[in-house]
């Protein structure tokens, strides 16, 4: 390692544990259960991407190679809602098919329509963005859904008493999770230039491309996070809402 790089990782280092630090006191003092919890999620985070930079290096040329990334970060994303959710093996299939359909639904739509051209680069870089979102939405959905049949049971179990299936008697509950889920990717894309500087787009102008193209390439991300959200929303309470016993909450 150079001289350089270390000094860019000194003060890259003590500005982290700096964070950390801040986010820790505040949260031991607010009184907040797993105060340490972010912490232990920076520094996981920290040493999972130092892996995927090296191994990156590698295979970011290879379609095979990137191929299987996506199919890890599927994977994980999905054990990762499941888990979130501490939903039953009965569950894993909705979790999996919104994740999944969400996902490939949008890459389909990007690199069909010409948007990206189709090269292992784009695809990683794009794809494991959308799936990081789909995890995400997919998370929020499910869980104010459940949470909602839960707190109306009483309501569900009067349609169901009238003769309902259960997809009609949660309808109302499921369309109100979709929306709610949505809402955070929503407001960040309405932001978008005005409140944040999304990452990809950052990245990009660093990487040396120019402004406008950087732009074009962050428009297509986030409308590729906004379809890849609305399906696997949409698909996971579809799936769950057929219901006929009250949740039980995690």
């Amino acid at each position: 390692m150079t001289s350089a790089a270390v000094g860019e990782i000194l003060p890259t280092l003590v500005g982290v544990l700096l964070l950390c630090g801040v986010s820790a006191a505040v949260l031991t003092v607010a009184g907040v259960r797993e105060r340490f919890g972010p912490t232990l999620a920076v520094l996981r985070a920290a040493v999972q991407l130092s892996v995927i930079a090296v191994i990156l290096t590698g295979v970011i040329t290879s379609p095979w190679w990137v191929g299987l990334a996506l199919l890890v970060m599927l994977g994980v994303a999905i054990g990762t809602s499941v888990r979130r959710l501490g939903l039953t093996r009965a569950h894993l299939g909705a979790v999996a098919t919104a994740i999944v359909g969400g996902t490939v639904v949008a890459l389909a739509a990007v690199f069909a329509s010409g948007a990206l051209a189709p090269t292992p680069r784009y695809l990683l870089a794009i794809g494991g963005i959308v799936v990081g979102n789909a995890m995400a939405i997919t998370t929020l959905s499910a869980r104010r859904f459940l949470e909602a049949a839960d707190e109306h049971w009483d309501e569900v179990e009067g349609w169901l008493a009238l003769g309902a299936r259960p997809i009609e008697a949660t309808r109302s509950l499921a369309r109100g999770a979709v929306h709610t889920a949505l809402v955070p990717s929503v407001d960040q894309t309405r932001t978008t230039g005005l409140v944040t500087l999304p990452g990809a787009f950052v990245g990009a102008i660093f990487g040396g491309l120019p402004p406008f193209e950087a732009g074009r390439f962050q428009i297509v991300v986030l409308a590729a996070i906004v379809a890849a959200g609305a399906l696997a929303a949409t698909i996971v309470v579809r799936l769950l809402g057929a219901i006929e016993q009250r949740p039980v909450r995690s």
